[in-house]
């Protein structure tokens, strides 16, 4: 990806910290971003050469992606858990969606 900016002459994207965020978790992730979809357009490119090369690929292209975010900070003293952690889930293939729900509201329990 680098050569291929390079080559471009356009800049490497960087990930940068949000101006709110006291944590400084770099929530802005352009380069992450950037790498994530150069890696799916190269793993694209290579199926279709090889289709159009050979008749097939044993390549295969991602359906998701699940990344998980450590952010927010340490929830106590020594803590390795941080108070924003959590996982994203980026559906690439539409076909994989088989329904989905609204969310009922939340009840309190005493």
């Amino acid at each position: 990806m680098i050569q291929d900016l390079a080559i471009a002459n356009k800049a490497i994207p960087k990930n940068k910290n949000h101006e709110k965020d006291k944590h400084q978790d770099l929530l802005i992730r352009e380069l992450d971003c950037a790498v994530f979809e150069y890696m799916h357009q190269k793993i694209k490119e290579q199926i279709e050469s090889n289709f159009n090369s050979r008749g097939g690929s044993e390549l295969k292209s991602f359906d998701t992606i699940r990344g998980v975010f450590t952010e927010g900070g340490p929830v106590y003293d020594g803590a390795a858990i941080q108070s924003r952690t959590h996982i994203q889930i980026c559906i690439r293939n539409l076909n994989c969606i088989k329904g989905f729900f609204h969310p009922r509201e939340l009840t309190k329990f005493n």
